[in-house]
């Protein structure tokens, strides 16, 4: 076995070469395949929650018909011009703080049905 720098496998004798994103090897390797968009309604529902937090709310966007790659680069952009954190968790963005009206303002201006819940 051979590692990277960073500690990751790069090749496997029962193997071969492996990805360095993933771990796997090359050929079962699905980092640059576009994986096909959840199916869905095609309404975003734009919430609020609390639940399992301790009591810090965030707003939760479900519904977007992205793949991985695309909800983190948009989730990136809304949490950059909220200025809070966040996350992409199971196909839910999740942004630290309650921006439900301007996320709603955002996701319609960007041509997607939307529409508040909670």
């Amino acid at each position: 076995m051979k590692k990277n720098e960073s500690g990751g496998l790069v090749y496997s004798t029962g193997h071969g070469r492996m990805c360095p994103a993933c771990g796997k090897p090359v050929a079962a390797c699905l980092c640059g395949q576009k994986l096909p968009a959840p199916a869905g309604d095609g309404i975003v529902r734009v919430g609020r929650q609390t639940k399992g937090r301790k009591g810090k709310g965030v707003t939760v966007i479900t519904g977007l018909p992205l793949s991985e790659a695309e909800l983190k680069a948009l989730a990136k952009e809304l949490k950059a011009r909220s200025g809070a954190g966040g996350a992409v968790k199971e196909g839910v963005i999740e942004i630290q703080g309650d921006h439900r009206d301007w996320v709603l303002e955002e996701l319609r201006g960007r041509g997607w049905k939307a529409k508040p819940i909670g």
